[in-house]
């Protein structure tokens, strides 16, 4: 019913439009355009921005009404992904269509509807991506039952997703085959990904994957799967199951998923089984960050950082670790924090030492550009609860006054100027946070708000 009262609310934006895209087509021959548009409700910036396969396109700014248009010449069939503010999301185009969004960034992609030409397929898209979130959520309790036992819940699942699938491709017999393996993705590869995942999470219980006593019958799906698809790599479905699949493979050599071997392996791994130098190098990026953030500590391992530095070619990604290698060696732990300044959000300067005096402190820096708003305010909003005893302190690297996670008190949040010392710790701009103790020691110099050891940590400062 939702979707529908949007759908309806969206026909005056439609109208509006309509007379716009008329302007731009000769009316004696047909409109080569493709527009994109639509309105933001509670924006977060003044823009939108589409993108191709992580190359930027263009940039469309909002109006006085918080919509915008876009007209984009010779454009291919194929995904595209917008951003706004620090979320984003896929939508397929094809040439002559005028597609039109609909949002509330509070509920960005539950709120998301499609209006115009090409709505039906991107509608499609977005509900298969609203349904994978919650079969996440579903699956998450079947990681305990038995190989043959999940993979009796998987094939159920599956089913229902290919008879959807037919239904729309009997009903739509003109459509592109592009489409049809993008959407028959976007169905299907979730499902895969988790058969992928399965023996990671099992690992855990088990000494290694072999116990589990996996036939070739679970992995099936690898028989229509290649991993050398450059251009679906950009796709989440299908690059989260490329991911998911080296995981695997590394985790069955008998590798500790936790340790400084594994990680080593899997960047030997992204290294030879990806060709694009792009998204070899992202993955590469992307994975060594992960682990490190897994660590939850200052402690990088030389020979995880030299063969990061071995294989990844873009000259920024290896600056970045550079950068982070000196970071890590900033702040000393069992000793003193040393004092710098941090902003409110009334442009006041604040000392840290004094914020943090005779309190048990979490000092977390954060950039949107690693780390969602909406994952740091619930991990924020459940340690705050559990830990009353613990002064919560959240800084914006590279903030102002206009930036702030709108879910947490404003009270506890500032940012960075460019003068503060902060920044000579923060070279990388990676994210960190800083324990400290009631007496101002620093007892973690390098913690992690997306790690599991995290709970752990916090948990001992509280105690202490």
């Amino acid at each position: 019913m939702g979707r529908l009262i949007n759908n309806f609310k969206l026909k005056i934006l439609i109208i509006g439009f309509l007379s716009m895209f008329a302007i731009g087509c000769d009316t004696k021959s047909p409109c080569k355009s493709t527009y994109f548009g639509g309105k933001i409700i509670n924006p977060k910036s003044d823009y939108v921005v589409l993108y191709k396969n992580e190359i930027l396109l263009d940039t469309f700014f909002l109006d006085n009404n918080n919509s915008f248009l876009g007209e984009i010449l010779s454009l291919h069939e194929g995904l595209y992904n917008f951003k706004h503010g620090d979320e984003e999301q896929y939508i397929y185009l094809n040439p002559k269509d005028s597609l039109l969004i609909r949002l509330n960034t509070w509920k960005f992609d539950e709120t998301l509807v499609f209006s115009g030409v090409g709505a039906e397929r991107n509608n499609l898209l977005i509900d298969s991506f609203l349904e994978s979130e919650k079969d996440r959520k579903v699956f998450y309790k079947y990681y305990d039952l038995s190989p043959s036992e999940f993979n009796s819940k998987i094939i159920q699942a599956e089913k229902v997703k290919l008879d959807r699938y037919d239904d729309y491709v009997s009903k739509h017999p003109e459509e592109s085959d592009k489409f049809k393996n993008i959407f028959k993705i976007a169905l299907t590869y979730p499902l895969y990904s988790k058969i992928e995942n399965y023996p990671l999470v099992r690992s855990g219980e088990a000494k290694n994957s072999e116990n589990l006593d996996i036939s070739n019958y679970f992995y099936k799906h690898r028989e229509h799967i290649s991993l050398d698809n450059d251009s679906l790599m950009y796709f989440y479905a299908y690059r989260e199951y490329v991911q998911n699949h080296m995981y695997n493979i590394v985790n069955s050599l008998g590798y500790d998923i936790n340790s400084n071997e594994f990680t080593v392996k899997l960047l030997n791994t992204i290294s030879t089984e990806l060709n694009d130098v792009n998204l070899k190098n992202s993955m590469l990026r992307k994975t060594f960050i992960r682990h490190f953030y897994w660590n939850s500590s200052n402690i990088i391992h030389k020979k995880t950082v030299d063969t990061f530095l071995k294989f990844n070619t873009n000259p920024t990604d290896k600056n970045l670790v550079a950068n982070l290698t000196i970071d890590v060696q900033k702040i000393k732990e069992d000793s003193l924090l040393e004092d710098f300044i941090i902003t409110d959000y009334n442009k006041t300067q604040r000392s840290v030492n004094k914020l943090t005096k005779n309190e048990k402190s979490v000092l977390y820096f954060w950039n949107p550009k690693y780390i969602g708003k909406d994952y740091i305010a619930k991990r924020i909003q459940y340690f705050s609860e559990k830990y009353p005893n613990v002064k919560f302190i959240g800084v914006k690297i590279k903030g102002d006054y206009k930036d702030r996670i709108y879910k947490l008190d404003i009270k506890s949040q500032y940012y960075l100027e460019p003068s503060s010392k902060a920044n000579t710790f923060l070279t990388s701009q990676i994210p960190r946070t800083i324990l400290i103790n009631k007496k101002g020691v620093v007892v973690n110099s390098y913690a992690s708000l997306s790690s599991r050891k995290i709970f752990k940590q916090i948990d001992d400062l509280a105690k202490n």
